[in-house]
C-alpha cells in the first residue's frame, strides 16, 4: 500500500511568541530572550512531537528606532541563532535545526563555515535560512548611511548562495581516510577548490570543514516578491511563505514548482511550508477568549509601530488611527509582505487600528482561531489542493500555544493520517523528503587539488 503523503512541520521560535503581546500573557516565559532553558525545553518538546525542524529568525539590527514603542515590547533583544542552535544540538537527536543568515551583511566563507560547523555538530540537521536583509537599521549598523537597493540585495544573494554551496562541495563524503597505516589522513583528489570570481566576490576556497552525513545544510528561503521567486526556485529546498487565502496559497505554490521545473530542479525537491498562527480551544468561544486575551494585551503604541515596520518602514504616526490605509510608495524592504497587508487592508476595508489589530499575532501570515478540528480541516485543505507541502506553526505565546498545538492538533493529523509518528531518518534532509546532494561541485566551477 502506498504511503499516504504527509505534512512537514516547523517549530518557528519567536523568542516568547509570535503574538506582539506574548510576553504579557501571564503564561508566557517572561525573560524568554536570556534564557537557554526555555529554548531547550521548546526544542526538546518539537522534537517530542517528531516536528521536521525547529526555525529561528533573526535580524542584525534592532528593528524599530522608535524606542517608545519599543520599549513596549520583548523585540529588541535575541540569542544570535547559530550559537544559540549550536546549543541546541547537544541536548536534541533527530529535530532539524534552521537559522536564519543574512548574504547582505555577511561573507559567504564564514556563512559557509558556521553551517557547515552547525551541521557536522548536530550530524546532518542543519538548515540555512537565506535572507537579504530588510531594514534601515541593520544597514546603519554595517557602515552605511541608508540601505542597499531591493534589487542588488538580491543580485549578492544569488552569487551568496552559488559561492556558499560551492565551498560546501570543497570535500567528497568519503574524502577523509584517516588510514593510519598509510599515515593517509585524506585523499588529495577527493579536495576542491572553488576558485570563484564573480561580481560580488572573489573566493579560493576550499572550505576548512568537512562535510555532514547530509553532505551539506537545507537551503531555506523566505521571500515571496519577484526576485525572491527567483530565487527561491533557483537555490531553496524549503520555503517560509506568507499567504492569507487558499487562491494566493496556490498561485504561489504553483508558481515555484513551475519555475524551479523549468530550471531542471525536480519540483517535489522543492518544500513549501507557509507559516500559520493557530489559537487551539477545545470549543470556538474557548479559542476566540483565547485570541482575545492576547489581543486585549496590545499596546496602541506597538500595534502601530508593529504596523508601520511590516509596511517597510513607512510611518503612519500621522494618519487617524480609524481612518483608511493611506496610498504607500514602493517600499526599499520586504516587498512581498507590503503588497499582503495593502491586499488585506483593501479588501476587507480595514483602518489602520483594523490592520494593526489583525496582523499583532501573524505579521501577515495565515492565522486560525478555532478547535483542532476546524484547524486542521483548514490545514487539510490547503496541504491537499495544491497550496502546502506543510507549515511552518507560529505558536501565539511560548511554551503554552507549542505545548496545545502538540497536545489537540497534532492528534488529530495523525488520525487523518496526514503527520508522522516517528521520524523517517536522522538527517534534516531524510526527514523532509529531500536528496543527498551529491558531489555537485563541478557545477560551480570548482577544481580538484593536484597531489603534489
Amino acid at each position: 500500500m502506498k504511503q499516504k503523503r504527509q505534512m512537514k512541520l516547523g517549530a518557528f521560535l519567536m523568542t516568547d511568541g509570535h503574538h506582539i503581546a506574548a510576553w504579557r500573557h501571564p503564561k508566557a516565559q517572561r525573560d524568554a530572550t536570556v534564557s537557554i532553558d526555555h529554548f531547550i525545553g521548546l526544542a526538546r518538546l518539537a522534537e517530542l512531537a517528531k516536528f521536521d525542524a525547529i526555525f529561528l529568525a533573526d535580524s542584525v539590527g534592532v528593528r524599530d528606532r522608535d524606542v517608545n514603542s519599543l520599549s513596549h515590547t520583548s523585540r529588541a533583544v535575541s540569542f544570535e541563532p547559530l550559537t544559540l542552535l549550536s546549543a541546541l544540538s547537544a541536548v536534541t537527536d533527530r529535530i532539524g535545526l534552521i537559522a536564519t543568515a543574512s548574504t547582505t551583511f555577511n561573507e559567504p566563507f564564514n556563512i559557509a563555515r558556521k553551517f557547515a560547523s552547525l551541521d557536522l555538530l548536530s550530524h546532518g540537521r542543519a538548515g540555512w535560512n537565506l535572507v537579504t536583509s530588510s531594514t534601515e537599521s541593520e544597514a546603519l549598523n554595517f557602515n552605511l548611511e541608508r540601505h542597499v537597493a531591493h534589487a542588488d540585495r538580491y543580485e549578492r544573494a544569488r552569487e551568496f548562495a552559488e559561492v556558499v554551496t560551492g565551498l560546501w562541495h570543497s570535500w567528497d563524503d568519503d574524502a577523509f581516510a584517516r588510514d593510519r597505516e598509510s599515515g593517509l589522513y585524506f585523499d588529495p583528489t577527493k579536495l576542491r577548490v572553488l576558485n570563484h570570481r564573480g561580481q560580488h566576490f572573489q573566493v579560493r576556497g576550499p572550505l576548512n570543514v568537512a562535510r555532514s552525513p547530509q553532505g551539506h545544510p537545507v537551503i531555506v528561503q523566505a521571500g515571496a516578491s519577484e526576485a525572491g521567486k527567483a530565487l527561491a526556485a533557483a537555490t531553496a529546498e524549503a520555503i517560509f511563505t506568507a499567504q492569507q487565502t487558499l487562491a494566493d496559497a496556490q498561485a504561489f505554490y504553483g508558481e515555484i514548482k513551475r519555475r524551479a521545473e523549468q530550471r531542471g530542479r525536480n519540483p517535489d525537491h522543492v518544500k513549501i511550508m507557509p507559516g500559520v498562527f493557530p489559537v487551539v480551544g477545545r470549543s470556538e468561544s474557548e479559542a476566540q477568549e483565547k485570541f482575545e486575551e492576547l489581543q486585549s494585551r496590545i499596546h496602541p503604541v506597538v500595534g502601530l509601530a508593529l504596523l508601520s515596520s511590516t509596511l517597510g518602514g513607512f510611518d503612519l504616526s500621522g494618519y487617524q488611527l480609524d481612518g483608511p490605509l493611506p496610498e504607500l510608495p514602493e517600499t526599499n524592504g520586504p516587498k512581498s509582505r507590503q503588497k499582503l497587508l495593502i491586499d488585506l487592508a483593501r479588501r476587507q476595508n480595514l483602518t489602520i487600528r483594523q490592520l494593526y489589530l489583525s496582523i499583532a499575532g501573524a505579521r501577515g501570515h495565515w492565522q486560525i482561531v478555532g478547535t483542532p478540528e476546524q484547524i486542521v480541516d483548514q490545514l487539510e485543505e490547503r496541504f491537499l489542493k495544491g497550496g502546502a507541502d506543510g507549515f511552518n506553526v507560529m505558536a501565539p505565546y511560548l511554551p503554552g500555544g507549542l505545548e496545545d498545538f502538540i497536545e489537540f492538533v497534532i492528534p488529530e493529523l495523525r488520525r487523518r493520517r496526514l503527520f508522522r509518528s516517528e521520524y523517517e531518518g536522522r538527517t534534516l534532509r531524510e526527514n523532509l523528503g529531500l536528496p543527498h546532494p551529491g558531489e555537485r561541485a563541478a557545477r560551480f566551477g570548482a577544481q580538484v587539488v593536484a597531489a603534489e
